[in-house]
């Protein structure tokens, strides 16, 4: 029989805690992507301890609550766990949990979720928060079993718990031992479609594409409409051979001709291959398929923009605006790219000029000034840019960025240097800063300044792919201290493993380092992600030297026609093949 005094603690509790554990749920997919809020009405745990409310339990569950309004979570953290680990009340160690994940302390968050599943063992709520932070602390063994349990008490949501797995499971580092976990936890249940798919993802992120490949069509032949998978195998074919994804997708689109997904990457896919009467057709059929769509309208318009179908994409970014889109400024902008791309100046600055606030406000304004210095208006275009006022410090810096780079296309280096230099005085842990600088610095053959720049940013912020890219590739470039340039590399894919620029920078250093065959492998994918004139400068420049002479002039040329003013790409030409300038004919 239940004792009053525990009757009392119940009460208690829940007028303190209970009502903000409903209102304060321990976050999902932006902390750690596990869905921890339970389906359908909450079930109070059963077996509650019996624990006698005594003055100092019901002070500390009030000192936890006032800490924690008050801005203390530490505070907080630390008192609710001394209650659960006295009380081992499954409410109390939830309630630890959630006030430690919210303020990001993983140690004492675990603790808090141990105490909370050992209070309450069939709770898979618990279960499901001790995996995610197993996982967000790299102990994926560890985290195993508990996932191996979650699945198996929830068959009929397989599929979507699978998927929200392969999300938590993406940001862990060691992606071979994801990639182990998955395929593991994925073999009871792999007549499940989106198990399938899950694998394939996790296998695209591993960098194993003939895995994804197998998996995502295992999961089309479960569910043969199921275009997620089929988005998935278009992926890795690209990998191999566009030709090889453009035939699976009109064979596709003969069968789920409804597809609309998979059709607006086949026109994706079109606009890379340069096959822009195609690309106009796919365009036009989907927007005949849901006419009064503002947000498929924007879409293809931002395709056609893509491939300069301008006449296409301001037709669909007027009806867009027309159909009363939520996002008005988006299509402004790139109104006004259009009329900048047709030299209609005038045209473009109404545009601009139309953006007065919201998230494209500075976007807009830098677009202005630049139209002013096309214009042959430079001074006037600095002045605009210097009369506005800044709501805030990175406005500020936002438009110091903007005037710089505006020196920058002017060719003024020194000028923009010295303005970013001027700058950093004020700011001088500013990551956008310091960066910019560095690359201004290569231009003045400042190495100096460009190391110190770069390495200062890593130190503030230690995921900045581009940064560790940025010296590595000027190392390899300069063909000075290659070992660590390609360590420098490494880090940076590590950090974003399908950045073109990045793969691009790994293969240029292993050129330089005199391994070809690994050079051409890596650039032909950086080339293949991504037709970038200085992309392909570098592949032309290897086939090249390689012997593969035919295939470099072909991608010079090709890119030549659309990058006719690219500095790398206008080198690398002159040096091998300067017949193809046309200076030169």
């Amino acid at each position: 029989m239940t004792s009053p005094h525990v009757r009392l603690f119940n009460a208690a509790f829940f007028s303190v805690a209970v009502v903000f554990t409903c209102a304060m749920t321990i976050p999902a997919f932006a902390q750690a992507p596990l869905q921890v809020v339970p389906r359908g009405k909450p079930v109070p745990p059963a077996n509650l301890p019996a624990v006698e409310l005594s003055q100092e339990l019901l002070y500390k569950l009030m000192l936890g609550e006032i800490a924690l309004q008050r801005g203390q979570p530490q505070v907080a953290v630390q008192t609710f766990l001394e209650l659960a680990r006295e009380t081992r009340d499954p409410r109390v160690a939830q309630r630890a949990t959630e006030i430690a994940w919210n303020a990001r302390m993983q140690k004492e968050a675990l603790e808090a979720a141990s105490l909370w599943q050992k209070a309450d063992p069939a709770s898979q709520q618990a279960r499901q928060v001790m995996a995610a932070l197993l996982v967000n602390q790299e102990r994926v063994s560890d985290a195993q079993p508990h996932l191996e349990q979650w699945l198996a008490a929830d068959k009929g949501n397989v599929g979507q718990n699978f998927v929200q797995l392969a999300q938590l499971l993406a940001r862990h580092k060691d992606k071979k031992s994801v990639l182990e976990l998955v395929r593991a936890l994925a073999r009871p249940y792999d007549t499940i479609a989106e198990v399938r798919l899950a694998v394939a993802q996790t296998a695209w992120i591993a960098n194993e594409a003939e895995l994804t490949l197998t998996e995502a069509r295992a999961a089309l032949a479960l569910r043969p409409d199921f275009e997620l998978a089929a988005l998935v195998q278009v992926q890795a074919l690209a990998r191999r051979s566009n030709a090889e994804a453009l035939a699976f997708l009109e064979d596709y689109l003969k069968r789920y001709p409804k597809a609309n997904d998979v059709r607006l990457n086949y026109a994706r896919l079109l606009v890379t291959e340069k096959r822009q009467a195609d690309a106009r057709a796919q365009f036009e059929m989907l927007v005949a398929e849901a006419p009064k769509n503002p947000d498929l309208a924007l879409t293809v318009a931002l395709l056609a923009l893509q491939s300069s179908d301008f006449d296409v994409a301001e037709k669909h970014l007027k009806g867009a605006l027309a159909a009363g889109h939520k996002e008005p400024d988006a299509i402004w902008l790139s109104l006004g790219q259009i009329a900048e791309e047709r030299k209609q100046y005038d045209e473009a600055l109404k545009w601009y000029g139309g953006i007065t606030s919201g998230e494209r406000y500075m976007n807009a304004q830098a677009r202005y000034a630049g139209v002013l210095v096309k214009q042959g208006k430079m001074d006037e275009a600095r002045k605009y840019l210097q009369t506005i006022t800044p709501s805030n410090d990175a406005q500020r810096i936002q438009l110091v960025q903007a005037e710089a780079n505006l020196l920058r296309e002017a060719q003024a280096y020194k000028a923009a240097y010295d303005l970013l230099g001027k700058s950093l005085e004020g700011a001088p842990d500013s990551v956008d800063l310091l960066y910019d600088q560095a690359m201004l610095a290569e231009k003045l053959d400042r190495l100096d300044v460009l190391e110190r720049n770069l390495k200062r940013v890593v130190e503030l912020q230690p995921d900045h792919a581009h940064a560790y890219n940025a010296l590595g590739y000027t190392l390899a470039d300069r063909n000075q201290r290659l070992p660590e340039a390609r360590k420098l590399i490494e880090k940076a894919l590590e950090l974003a493993p399908q950045d073109a620029y990045i793969i691009d920078s790994l293969g240029w250093v292993l050129y330089r380092m005199g391994q070809r065959t690994e050079a051409l492998i890596a650039l032909r994918r950086a080339f293949a992600l991504r037709q970038d004139a200085e992309v392909g400068a570098h592949l032309g420049e290897v086939l090249w030297v390689d012997g593969k002479r035919d295939e470099a002039q072909k991608i010079w040329s090709d890119l030549l026609k659309g990058n006719p003013a690219n500095e790398t790409l206008q080198g690398t030409v002159k040096r091998f093949a300067p017949s193809l300038l046309p200076a030169a004919k």
